[in-house]
């Protein structure tokens, strides 16, 4: 059996998932067969598996980073919220239904074996398991029954490492708070503490370690610098929602309350003067050079919400005006003439569409999730210079869409003048893409594009090597290692 390294948090969004895939990287790098692990994951963003199941992306990432393929072992247990209450549970990789936040909470005990199935199996075939924690562990109303923290820790045998945002402030309160409020079983889990994001001079940060140390009995294994590298975050408090500048070429995100793989529009910022905003307001839509309606975990409520926002007619504005719209998933539903969910499959009901698009979506129990590849047809409109062009990525939807319009993909879509829909998360990352519509973009404002196609995976791949490097030079890997091979 392998051994395993948890990492845990103060708090979400304090680095776990970024710093996890770090040492993925770091102990691949090393020689070691390296998976990732996440019991439960609480995400909107989410990958298909070349089996056809779904996880968490950021297991996905996690396993781009380790250099193995992503599989369903990795994320047993997946949550993605439909409501302010419920989520849709998959578990093994299928949806099982929705739940109260309360309905689960009841019964998550019963996840347990086959958590530990996918754990066992896993560790199985590999050296090092690097298992990632969810949100805080000392959350005191929620710990009776844990399985992702502590509780998971426990189970694998994994020593722990606690991670604290330094650049969010109040990393003494973080760290020395968290451990003050673990029960003594849970303390001696606890094998070291990360100070990270820090920004500015590190030396000035020296007594701040010894304090850590002193006051929390653990030893400080380093401090990780704010690492300026691109790695797909799936987690919604990603500051890369928060983007409000536009470039030469403005592509503008409809930043839906429900938003989900947000990660499909990464590729364009790899593009010289291409930038991506997300608009939640219809006064800051503006006049972009291309806008993206994304998927989403509640399609009908989100129509709503673009419709109540004003949000749908500034789109439908500009689209009058030649403004190219492209539709992801559950954007490409809201373009259509209507969307109904007679059996609740998300939230149930009935809502019209933009009416841009002729088709007709109605939503049922059965969940396509499949990964694609294909290619789109002779197509005319803004983007017409895709005709033909090879994509690969995957599905994952419940709704079943009748199209009426023309054919925008061999394996489906729509288009009608300058506005596309399919159901295909990652088409922008095939070069063939992303490059025509951003040469096309550049060509529509006079501006000659001098740049090239971008190799999305191998982009990726190098910022992996920063992010691993930059935690490789900050942390004692001597003591990393001494703690790995101890465990509990």
């Amino acid at each position: 059996m392998a051994k395993a390294i948890m990492i845990q948090g103060t708090m979400s969004n304090s680095g776990k998932s970024f710093f996890a895939a770090a040492l993925c990287r770091i102990f691949s790098k090393d020689g070691y067969s390296c998976a990732p692990f996440k019991s439960q994951n609480m995400a909107l963003n989410s990958y298909i598996t070349a089996d056809g199941c779904e996880i968490g992306r950021a297991q996905a990432m996690q396993a781009e980073a380790a250099g193995i393929e992503p599989s369903v072992l990795m994320n047993p247990v997946l949550l993605k919220p439909t409501t302010d209450v419920g989520s849709q549970v998959i578990v093994n990789g299928r949806a099982v239904g929705n739940m109260t936040a309360a309905e689960y909470f009841r019964r998550k005990r019963e996840l347990v074996p086959q958590i530990m199935d996918s754990y066992e199996k896993l560790s199985a075939a590999h050296d090092i398991i690097v298992i990632e924690g969810a949100g805080s562990p000392v959350e005191l109303n929620l710990k009776s029954d844990d399985i992702v923290n502590m509780g998971m820790a426990e189970l694998a045998k994994a020593p722990v490492l606690l991670v604290g945002d330094i650049d969010r402030g109040g990393v003494f309160a973080q760290l020395l708070g968290t451990l003050s409020l673990l029960e003594s079983n849970e303390l001696d889990m606890v094998r070291g503490l990360v100070v990270n994001k820090f920004r500015g001079d590190i030396s000035l940060f020296g007594s701040g370690k010894d304090i850590l140390e002193k006051r929390g009995g653990k030893p400080v294994l380093g401090v990780v610098p704010f690492l300026k590298c691109d790695i797909e975050d799936e987690d919604s408090l990603s500051a890369k929602l928060d983007g409000k500048n536009a470039g030469i070429i403005d592509i503008a995100v409809i930043r839906l309350p429900k938003i989900s793989n947000f990660t499909d529009f990464d590729v364009f910022s790899q593009y010289e003067g291409v930038s991506v905003r997300y608009v939640t307001k219809y006064e800051d839509l503006g006049i972009p050079d291309m806008v993206i309606i994304p998927g989403t975990k509640s399609t009908i409520a989100d129509m709503k919400w673009l419709r109540e926002s004003g949000i749908e007619a500034a789109v439908k504005r500009l689209a009058a005006k030649d403004t190219p719209v492209f539709g992801i998933c559950g954007g490409y539903q809201m373009l259509g003439e209507n969307i109904s969910d007679p059996l609740c499959s998300e939230c149930g009901g009935s809502i019209s569409g933009m009416g841009l698009l002729d088709c007709r979506t109605v939503f049922g129990h059965e969940k396509t999730q499949t990964r694609t590849n294909g290619s789109f047809g002779d197509i005319g409109g803004v983007f017409s210079c895709l005709s033909g062009a090879e994509f690969s990525g995957y599905e994952i939807h419940m709704g079943s869409t009748e199209s009426r319009g023309k054919q925008l993909l061999d394996c489906g879509g729509e288009y009608s003048g300058n506005v596309y829909g399919c159901y295909i998360h990652g088409i922008f990352d095939s070069p063939q893409v992303s490059e025509r519509i951003v040469k096309t973009l550049y060509e529509r404002k006079g501006v000659k594009y001098r740049g090239g196609v971008i190799d999305r995976n191998a982009y990726k791949d190098s910022q992996f090597d920063i992010l691993a490097d930059g935690v490789r030079k900050s942390i004692d890997m001597e003591l990393l290692y001494k703690i790995v091979r101890e465990g509990l």
